[in-house]
């Protein structure tokens, strides 16, 4: 007669000839879900290798492959001239307690969790799936003008060094990387800084580096100030900590710093979040005397200013203006920047300048999130900025993307003169569209689907006083910008 236990594997157990994985570990890898899963309990006896072989049609070798496979994992016991048992032999005559009925549940994974957890509504997605053939973003650059030949030979170059494996085997850094000292002679070469490798910290993406410095900053309930509109990832991770968001008014001079003066008092605030350079999404740079009077307020007020240096490098316009981490005497800006953003972003980086008390604390969190960082990535970066090949690429990328920008508002002029207003920004790579008079947003969202144009939602503004998009242009060349302007207008037009 047979037991149970043959209905069980009989029905558990299927396998298929693969180059990837051998069909005795496929069996084995089944029989130990069906172990973990309850369906066999300990002490339950397996059929002899001769009548396993004969249950599954497969041959007697690969059935005592299938158990030797189990037995070097622990999960069975095979006693000579006794047989084959689940954990412990000695509860041999145990009951078995799966049913056959849910053996069905062995071929899916649950989609909820079996306990309670805390979800997070400031941390909900906001990606969005599209198939339209072209998509808009807020200003990302074009990853068809990496340099992949080059880069793919120095990073060939990289992995074969001998010093590789002594660094990733490193156990406590004995003093500063190459890679930090370059990265400080970059900085202060193209941002007027005069920092050392103590006021530094590398990340993967400035979003890391602002998630790490708002949980050194904010407590339940603190006071952030961002600008009435502003970046709604930054929002998300200030949220997360437990900021009490406030906005303060954006003009075309940027954040307005006298609202700061006249509403609040020292002590009153946390952290101001800026992009003075160009403030999203509005792309409006913020004036050297309102940068100076922040910076006074900062140390009058007791607190401090989170700058957000995002696309420093793409400035089209003259010479961009330096941060005011550069000027700063009192020790109260925290600067955020990237690096690399004309690269794959597998080979961009965050960074973050900061006192070098702040820095300390940052690389404390940074090494439980991210201790070894990416050494191949960050030699490569060295040798870009030591040989002067970054800012051969910037400088080649930047007059693409100005020819880009140019091209772009010449079309927007085209089909957009009588409907809409925009600043030519001197840099960047998004441009600020204010629609007149005001429309659904939402509804040229659906025309623009029916035309092959997507337009996420975190491009949008609207409110009363606004009807705008954040319309980024990196990514598309000449002829894609005109098919999308010419697109715009149609979906316009149906509304």
């Amino acid at each position: 007669m047979h037991s149970p236990v043959d209905g069980i594997l009989k029905s558990l157990i299927h396998f298929e000839k693969s180059p990837n994985t051998a069909i005795y570990i496929q069996i084995a890898q089944q029989i130990i879900n069906a172990i973990q899963r309850g369906y066999l309990p300990e002490g339950t006896a397996l059929p002899g290798t001769r009548k396993f072989s004969v249950l599954l049609n497969i041959n007697r070798n690969t059935a005592v492959a299938v158990y030797d496979e189990l037995a070097s994992q622990g999960w069975v016991d095979i006693v000579a001239n006794k047989g084959t048992f689940v954990l412990m032999p000695e509860k041999k005559t145990a009951a078995i307690k799966g049913a056959l009925q849910g053996l069905e549940q062995l071929k899916t994974y649950p989609k909820v969790a079996g306990f309670k957890f805390q979800s997070s509504f400031n941390l909900a997605s906001t990606e969005e799936f599209s198939v339209s053939k072209y998509v808009i973003n807020d200003g990302q650059p074009d990853l068809r003008l990496h340099p992949t030949h080059q880069f793919s030979k120095w990073y060939s170059a990289s992995m074969k060094r001998s010093s590789l494996i002594s660094k990733w085997n490193q156990t406590q850094e004995q003093s500063y990387t190459n890679f930090s000292k370059q990265l400080c002679n970059y900085l202060n070469a193209t941002r007027g800084f005069y920092i050392k490798p103590d006021n530094i910290v590398s990340t993967r993406s400035t979003e890391m580096s602002l998630y790490i410095v708002s949980q050194l900053l904010i407590k339940q309930e603190d006071v952030v100030l961002v600008g009435h509109l502003s970046h709604y990832k930054s929002n998300m991770i200030f949220q997360q900590a437990g900021a009490n968001i406030i906005t303060i008014p954006v003009d075309a001079y940027g954040i307005d710093v006298d609202f700061i003066e006249k509403n609040f008092t020292k002590n009153s605030i946390r952290c101001v979040y800026v992009c003075a350079h160009r403030q999203y999404p509005s792309t409006v740079t913020l004036t050297a005397e309102r940068r100076l009077k922040l910076l006074q307020l900062a140390k009058a007020y007791n607190f401090a200013i989170i700058e957000d240096d995002f696309d420093y490098d793409f400035q089209f316009e003259g010479s961009a203006m330096l941060p005011m981490a550069s000027s700063d005497g009192a020790g109260v800006v925290i600067y955020l920047g990237r690096l690399g953003q004309s690269f794959f972003p597998s080979f961009q980086i965050g960074f973050v300048v900061a006192p070098e008390n702040i820095i300390n604390e940052a690389k404390n969190y940074l090494q439980i999130l991210d201790k070894q960082g990416d050494l191949i990535q960050k030699q490569i970066l060295t040798e870009l900025i030591s040989e002067g090949e970054i800012h051969r690429l910037i400088k080649k990328n930047i007059t693409i993307y100005k020819q880009r920008r140019d091209y772009l508002c010449a079309c927007l002029t085209t089909h957009f003169k009588d409907d809409a207003t925009w600043q030519v920004p001197t840099g960047g790579l998004a441009i600020w569209i204010n629609f007149k008079p005001s429309i659904s947003l939402v509804k040229l969202v659906e025309k623009a689907k029916m035309y092959d144009l997507f337009l996420p939602k975190t491009i949008l503004y609207q409110s009363k006083a606004v009807c705008a998009i954040r319309l980024g242009f990196g990514h598309l060349n000449e002829g894609e910008i005109e098919i999308v302007i010419k697109t715009l207008r149609l979906s316009f037009d149906a509304l």
